[in-house]
């Protein structure tokens, strides 16, 4: 059984690893967002193509995540990462400790 908690404690970090990663792709896509930045440039196209998704989402569900001019769905979505980061990680490496 502690292959399986190994396994299950890897994945935990992992995916603790990646929603980190994310999190700071939606910053500087924020703090890129203050400025006025190329369209064409491959590194703002990156950002936008992979936080865009899912911030428009939020957009369409929370229809007051852009009151006063000021777009609170990247904050909202940091909230979220935050949470999944402080739930489902340690539960995974709970689950991973229990077997192992």
């Amino acid at each position: 059984m502690f292959v399986i908690g190994n396994f299950i404690g890897a994945v935990a970090s992992l995916i603790n690893f990646i929603l980190g990663a994310y999190m700071w792709v939606i910053v500087g896509r924020a703090i890129i967002s203050w400025v006025n930045p190329d369209p064409y440039n491959p590194i703002v196209r990156f950002l936008y193509d992979i936080t865009e998704p899912l911030l428009n989402r939020i957009r369409r569900l929370l229809p007051f995540s852009s009151a006063a001019g000021i777009d609170f769905s990247p904050m909202i979505l940091i909230l979220i990462i935050l949470f999944l980061q402080s739930f489902i990680v340690p539960t995974l490496h709970g689950i991973a400790r229990s077997l192992g």
